[in-house]
This record gives structure tokens, sequence and C-alpha cells, in this order.
């Protein structure tokens, strides 16, 4: 049974006993955190560990038990919560004619690119890529991007509307620095702007430990929350990546 958590004084997705199982095996047991907004909050694990099976489950993509709510400061519920996604990668035909304003127009509205792009979804389209820092992409070729260039589209559609939850699941995974850089400070850049809760997903616990606010280490359960210092002196920690001397695990 979902128990009730102590109101923190900060607004918050608040994940109470979450639990999935599938096929008799338990995926996650009796997951319980805060997602804080305006703070970007990291998610770590072994492989194996329900990283992937919680990011479905805050994406509504698997059943579950518990609860997952949007709270305010006060720990009164609000409405449902409006999540974006940014996928470790995009799967498509990179010989595809189809420009960066022509993907955003098929994804954010429902009127058929082939008859032409209307002048409000253009502007919101503008509007978007401008918010990362990627207008001058527009008109560039979907395959010919690069990958931190890709990323940055794909942050643009995620963010728009602009969400309470913002999932980033292993985003910079192949990015060279210079993408990196540009990338972690949009995704910082806004969430200064709309105060939103940010989960990032990653293997790389330096990435990790140099820009979260908070880190959760999870094994199928939570073993451990806090801030990236705390969590990677703990006993936990070292039990979990014993191997861990700086970069990735």
């Amino acid at each position: 049974m979902a128990h009730e958590q102590k109101s923190c004084g900060l607004c918050r997705i608040a994940l109470e006993d979450v639990g999935v199982q599938i096929s008799g095996d338990m995926l996650l047991d009796h997951v319980s955190m805060h997602l804080h907004c305006g703070q970007l909050t990291a998610l770590i694990g072994q492989n194996g560990a329900g990283k992937t099976t919680l990011v479905k489950a805050l994406l509504g993509q698997v059943k579950h038990t518990g609860e997952i709510k949007h709270l305010d400061s006060a720990g009164r519920a609000l409405s449902s919560v409006r999540t974006g996604y940014v996928p470790q990668s995009l799967e498509f035909d990179r010989e595809m004619p189809m420009t960066v304003e022509d993907f955003l127009a098929a994804s954010l509205s429902r009127y058929p690119v082939f008859l032409g792009i209307r002048k409000e979804t253009r502007a919101v389209i503008r509007d978007a890529l401008e918010s990362v820092s990627a207008l001058l992409l527009m008109k560039k070729r979907l395959g010919a991007l690069s990958g931190g260039e890709l990323q940055r589209v794909l942050l643009a559609l995620a963010v728009t509307p602009a969400p309470d939850l913002l999932i980033l699941d292993e985003p910079v995974s192949g990015i060279d620095n210079n993408g990196l850089a540009m990338f972690l400070a949009t995704v910082l850049a806004l969430r200064k702007r709309h105060h939103m809760a940010i989960l990032l997903v990653s293997h790389d616990l330096e990435l990790v430990k140099r820009y979260a606010d908070n880190v959760v280490l999870l094994s199928k359960s939570v073993l451990l929350q806090g801030p990236p210092d705390e969590v990677y002196t703990s006993d936990a920690f070292k039990r979990v990546f014993s191997d861990f001397e700086g970069g990735r695990a």
C-alpha cells in the first residue's frame, strides 16, 4: 500500500511504492522517490537495475502498482504529469529528404506535412528550436545532423510544450565534447527557465557527479538517494560500483 510522504516544501513528481512485475519477474519493487521541480535528478545503477523499466513506468508504457503524482509545495496533488522524453538515439532512414522543420511539423501538428507547413506551426517550430539554440538547423536535412545536433532537435521536441518532467535517457552517448557541453548547457538553461523536474539516466558517473543536484541509486528498489557526494561516498554505492575510479561504470 502506498504510504504518505511528508511534504518537503518543494513541488515535485512523487513516486510512491511503485512496482512493476512482468511474467512473474519483479523488475521494480516498492520504488519511492521525489523528482523536485527545478532540479536535475540522476538515476544510476548497474545493467538490470530497473532504470529502463522505471522510465517506461513514468511514460505510461508499462503497468505498475503504487502511484506517480504531481504535487505542489504543500503536498497537494495537481493535474496529471506532462512528460517530455529524449531517447538515447533516434532510428530513421538517414537518406530521407526530410528537414528538421518537416520532422518537427509532423510531430507537433496533425496537418499532413506534404500539404505544406502552416504559418502557426512554423512559428511554434522556430520557438522550439530557438529555445535550444538550434534555429540554424531548421532547414537542414535530418539525416545530415551530427549526434549533438540531433539530440538538440529531440530536446526541442521534448520541451514543446514545456513539460512538468523532462526525462533524458542516456542522451549524450556518442556525442563529442563540444556537443556534450552545448547540450548540457541548454538543458540547465531550460531547467532554470521553466522550473521543470529533470530525470537524467546515465552510466557516466563523472558527468552525473558534476551536473546532478540529486542522485538515485537503483537496484530494482531505491538503495539510496541524496546529493552526489553523499551517494558516491556511501557503502551502497561502493558495493554496486566496486570498480569505479572515475568515468563510466
